[in-house]
Parts: structure tokens; sequence; C-alpha cells
């Protein structure tokens, strides 16, 4: 198959078949993506997540836009992006078309209790395959672990404290780290 049919058959089915927005579509992106067609390796996966959530725009439109320009260009990027969007757009728009009280109807608002069971799944089964594969060195583990207490802690005590505040400050912290082993290592050679 042509890769352009490819890019938008196989973007088209993640975006038809996931309910919960970007953070549901991660884990199958990456079994698309990765596992099945190798399109890309998992570690440009974890960074394309990481961008795409510091990125404006949906993540997982971020994720294939950049799949699909990574395959065949802007063409790629096209047809992939297209791909993700268009069957959700077209499921709201005959929902809005059709069906004024949608969710008022039992069997679907029943249907949706369970859905969101399964999103919670997905996304956990995103992370804990990132966290699996990560590097297991000891900066990234405690920035990681510190911000997951962190969030933690924002969640428990109902603190007012953007989740973008906290990567802002992991990166920080990270960037400081990068310079000051600059600096040593400079300073190493200098000797």
């Amino acid at each position: 198959m042509s890769i352009l049919p490819d890019l938008f058959l196989t973007f088209a089915k993640i975006g038809l078949f996931t309910f919960g927005g970007g953070y549901a579509m991660i884990a199958l992106i990456e079994d698309a993506c990765v596992e099945k067609k190798r399109w890309i390796t998992h570690d440009e996966m974890m960074d394309v997540t990481v961008i795409a959530e510091s990125t404006p725009g949906p993540i997982a439109i971020n994720c294939a836009t950049y799949v699909g320009f990574k395959q065949k260009g802007y063409a790629g990027a096209a047809a992939a992006t297209v791909g993700i969007v268009l069957p959700s757009f077209c499921i709201i728009f005959m929902i809005s078309r059709f069906l004024d009280n949608f969710l008022e109807i039992a069997w679907i608002a029943h249907a949706f209790q369970g859905i969101r069971i399964a999103v919670g799944i997905l996304i956990l089964d995103a992370a804990v395959k990132m966290i699996r594969k990560m590097q297991k060195r000891p900066f990234p583990l405690a920035v990681m672990i510190a911000s997951f207490i962190a969030m933690l802690l924002v969640d428990i005590f109902a603190l007012r404290i953007s989740s973008i505040t906290l990567m802002l400050a992991a990166a920080a912290v990270s960037l400081a780290l990068y310079i000051a082993k600059g600096s040593v290592g400079r300073e190493a050679a200098g000797k």
C-alpha cells in the first residue's frame, strides 16, 4: 500500500476507535506507529509525546502530524492529520445535527460511563509503557518522582497550581543541571 493512504487509514482508525482525547490515543499511536508499522522508534515517540504536550493543539493531532511529516513530508503530515481528525469531526457533526439530547438517552449515558473507565486504563497503559522504557538514570527518575508527588499533593490539597507551571519548573531544573554539568566539564577540560 502506498504510504499516504496507509498514513490516512492508520490514523483514521485511531481517530475512529479512541474515546477520551489525546492521552487515550497515545497508547494506540505507539502501538500502530512504533510496534506495527515501525514508522518511528520508541524514543522518538517519547520525544514527540513531550513536544506535542508542550505545544499548542491536541496531543494526538501533533503526534500524527509529526509521524506523517517524517514519513512523507507535508503531504504525509496532511494525510495523517486529516485521518485522525476526520472520524471525530464526522461523528460530532452527526450527533449535533440529529440528536439534540444525545447524552440524555439512557443507554448512551450508561455506555459513556463504561467508556470513561476504558479511557482511564488507556491513559494508564501509555504512562506505564513510557515509564518502563524510560532510561533509568537518577536525575530523570528523580524529576519524574518529584513531579508525581507534586501533582499528587496539588490534587490532595486542592491547590491551584497549573500543570504547566510544574512542567516549566521541571524544565528549569533540568536546564540548570545541564548548564552546571557543562561548566564543570569545561573546568575539567581546562585543567
